[in-house]
């Protein structure tokens, strides 16, 4: 019972907690009425870890709490009642956790939908949303799924990374470091790609917390995923419509709505639709320093990204090439390298000589045995729009970006 709370006691202990929600000693003393009114005997550390389990039943994830808990686990993967992955350290394990059937994975799935102020039934078999905690929840269903429920749970850490933390663990090469400082410094616009998983999120939140605090940043999402360390964050989350169809709030409407709040810093967690048009018509109008995430196999893929996000919106090619090129400075690039995530390249985006939009190349990172960055042909380009922000190399700051390219 300890490890597993009955259906009885859950259900006594919620009734007991009807309101907002309680801290762990408001918990454990209702779990330890609810044991005492049905004669059940509980010592300290029964008492202690039954609570948990309880709080984990009404409040959390259930028996996938203690895998969101671990501090190296990104991602929980639920394909079946016996049959429960984590991502730990870039590797995806499989669990000895066991949900009991097909039914009590769908009675989750839809309880944590519910947490997340969504709704997930026959009627809307799919779902994505964030937790209270700021967990991503995705699932899924049946029969759209297969026999059972699919439930995919993304874990954002509150705290963000800092620069150097990011340099210390392999994500970010150090001699890149000052220049992603001087990329905030001198308000670039940056436009951060990668594919799902690739650290896009991580390294957006880490830029934001280097803005002066003195700089008001409106951050535009659809799950709520940032936490940068700045005092002065706006946040705006789009709404599903209601069981009508009526009341949506989609990411077009909330650009629009932050032209309207003051902004310095226009933040847009991923761009993947027709809002691309109204994000870019924004950085055209002066606000200078925005970010977005997008998804693109490589920097130089990024702007058949745009122009297929464009179509979407009735843009057409050279409209999309004008608007980016002019809005847009710079790319950075992420991508997963034997399950760690790698910050690859930095490239500047401009016109070719036919006004196709192009991201060329400025740094790219070698990770693995020697590292080292080398420079593009994009480089001086670089250099010039970022202007006094990047350190004198002369000082040896920003000259870790070495010369091997020439």
């Amino acid at each position: 019972m300890n490890e597993a709370p009955t259906v009885g006691l859950v259900a006594a202990v919620r009734r007991r907690l009807d309101g907002p929600v309680p801290d762990d000693e408001q918990v454990r003393a209702a779990v330890a009425a609810a044991a005492r009114e049905a004669h059940t005997l509980l010592g300290p550390d029964g008492l202690a870890r039954t609570a948990r389990a309880v709080r984990d039943e009404i409040y959390g994830a259930g028996p996938l709490q203690r895998w969101l808990d671990d501090p190296d686990v990104t991602d929980v993967l639920v394909n079946g009642p016996d049959e429960v992955w984590v991502e730990r350290s870039g590797r995806l394990v499989r669990t000895p956790t066991r949900l009991g059937s097909a039914a009590d994975v769908r009675t989750l799935a839809v309880r944590l939908a519910a947490a997340g102020g969504q709704r997930l039934d026959d009627a809307a078999p799919t779902v994505d949303a964030r937790l209270p905690d700021g967990t991503r929840l995705h699932a899924v269903l049946p029969p759209i799924g297969g026999p059972c429920a699919l439930v995919s749970l993304r874990v954002v850490r509150q705290r963000p990374f800092g620069l150097d933390e990011l340099a210390a663990s392999g994500t970010v090469e150090p001699a890149v470091v000052p220049v992603l400082r001087a990329l905030v410094a001198a308000r670039a616009t940056v436009l951060v790609s990668g594919a799902t998983g690739s650290g896009k999120t991580t390294l957006l939140a880490t830029l934001l917390s280097l803005v002066p605090h003195d700089e008001r940043v409106v951050v535009i999402e659809e799950s709520g995923e940032l936490a940068p360390d700045h005092p002065h964050v706006v946040r705006l989350v789009t709404r599903r419509p209601n069981v009508d169809g009526a009341g949506a709030v989609e990411l077009p409407e909330l650009v629009r709505q932050a032209l309207r709040m003051r902004p310095d810093r226009i933040v847009l967690g991923e761009c993947r639709g027709a809002e691309v048009r109204d994000v870019l018509a924004a950085l055209n109008t002066g606000h200078e320093g925005g970010f977005a995430t997008v998804h693109a196999n490589t920097a130089a893929d990024v702007p058949a990204r745009l122009e297929a996000l464009g179509s979407l919106a009735g843009l057409s090619r050279d409209a999309l090439a004008a608007q980016a090129a002019s809005a847009v400075d710079a790319v950075l690039h992420l991508r997963r390298v034997d399950g760690a995530r790698r910050l690859e390249e930095v490239g500047v985006v401009g016109r070719a000589s036919d006004g196709a939009l192009e991201v060329v190349t400025a740094l790219r990172c070698r990770h693995g045995r020697g590292g080292g960055v080398e420079r593009g042909p994009g480089w001086p380009a670089l250099v010039r729009r970022l202007g006094g922000a990047l350190p004198d190399e002369r000082g040896g700051t920003a000259a870790g970006v070495a010369a091997d390219a020439g």
